[in-house]
């Protein structure tokens, strides 16, 4: 008889837990996401006002040329042998 009480035990708070979850959860959620919002705000917010320093005015034209490394290697791999076939 006490196995089946600890059943019930058992069954009764699965279910009231998944009924409270179905209250609580989405107030949950929104209040975890509106948290997250206001964290990425704060983070990014000084990238926002950096971006306006840099920025160019429109219409100006800059050209940034890259510096080509110069190869040094000479065009011979290898030395040639020349073989010939014995017969």
């Amino acid at each position: 008889m006490t196995f089946l009480k600890t059943i019930l035990f058992i069954l009764l708070g699965y279910y009231l837990l998944k009924i409270l979850a179905r209250f609580f959860a989405p107030k949950i959620l929104s209040y975890a996401a509106k948290r997250t919002e206001a964290h990425f705000r704060e983070t990014f917010a000084g990238f926002e006002q950096s971006e306006g320093k840099d920025e160019q005015q429109v219409g100006d034209v800059i050209i940034e040329k890259k510096t080509i490394a110069k190869k040094s290697h000479s065009e011979k791999v290898g030395e040639y042998v020349d073989f010939e076939e014995i017969d």
